[in-house]
């Protein structure tokens, strides 16, 4: 199974994570400066919910934010 929401098709997003030591200017010091670079995913909260449609119930992965905005009738 994907990790992929069947209602939004909201997916995995790839990005970096910014490893910085020093004090920012803001803050007194002489900047921050970039110490390493890493790879890091971001993953969509995917539930596993029963939901109707067309008057049938069914699993699906749905993701969190489809089922706080109403997206979906949970299935009794």
């Amino acid at each position: 199974m994907s990790r992929v929401c069947e209602l939004c098709g909201k997916r995995i997003a790839f990005g970096r994570q910014i490893a910085r030591r020093g004090l920012p200017k803001s803050k007194g010091g002489i900047g921050l400066k970039t110490t390493g670079v890493s790879p890091r995913v971001f993953r969509p909260n995917l539930q596993k919910v029963r939901i109707l449609e067309k008057g049938r119930a069914r699993r699906a992965r749905v993701c969190t934010a489809c089922i706080r905005s109403g997206r979906i009738r949970k299935a009794p």
